[in-house]
């Protein structure tokens, strides 16, 4: 993320998957504590919430990854302009 003020392009992936990362990083938590405990195993339910912590990161790297090309698209527009200039 930038330190501008406006919104860069994958800005907003970014924002949601750190929190989609983190719901999924709390429910792999909730769902390992039982096992180490000895009780019962939480239902499947939970086990596929865990699976928002990859997906998470996952956005998160789309979102990187539009805001680099974006940046190195500006880039290649602002040295084309000042070379034709």
């Amino acid at each position: 993320m930038s330190n501008e003020t406006n919104a860069q392009p994958g800005d907003l992936l970014v924002r949601i998957g750190v929190i989609v990362f983190i719901v999924g990083a709390v429910a792999t938590v909730v769902t390992v504590i039982p096992l180490l405990l000895g009780l019962d195993p939480l239902p499947t339910a939970a086990y596929l919430v865990s699976m928002l912590m990859p997906t998470g990161f996952a956005l998160a790297i789309a979102g990187t990854v539009r805001s680099v090309l974006s940046q190195r698209r500006a880039q290649m527009r602002a040295s084309s302009i000042s070379s034709a200039a």
